[in-house]
């Protein structure tokens, strides 16, 4: 076993709380840890977990990148599915909002909550 895993990766965000909740109902997962301005979840049999963070000076970021300066997306998820306009549905059901910009046909970009841009996608014929 290596010494090093990867337990979480965090994502900063206006309502740790909040942006949790969104991702608890999108990924099915549960919580696992919580304090007032941190949230861990993770998959109900174990796995890495996702943290949120609640930062005070948080500023959304920008994808596209729009102009020199703007607050860039620094990483994004992708979340495999099965019926890629379903869970679109859903997604924004639960808070998340469809990008205007759509690169492929095969993934959907959104935004969290807290502006965080995230792609659904589905394996298509072939791939």
């Amino acid at each position: 076993m290596s010494p090093t895993r990867l337990s979480t990766v965090v994502l900063d965000a206006r309502d740790a709380h909040e942006l949790a909740a969104f991702y608890v109902g999108l990924l099915g997962h549960v919580i696992r840890a919580e304090e007032p301005d941190w949230v861990l979840i993770g998959p109900p049999g174990g796995g890495t977990g996702l943290s949120f963070q609640t930062e005070p000076e948080y500023v959304p970021p920008m994808w596209p990148t729009r102009a020199p300066g703007d607050q860039q997306m620094m990483l994004h998820l992708d979340i495999e599915v099965d019926d890629l306009e379903g869970e679109v549905d859903r997604a924004v059901g639960l808070g998340a909002t469809l990008h205007a910009i759509q690169p492929q046909d095969d993934v959907r970009v959104l935004l969290d909550p807290s502006g965080h841009p995230f792609c659904l996608w589905r394996e298509g014929p072939g791939v």
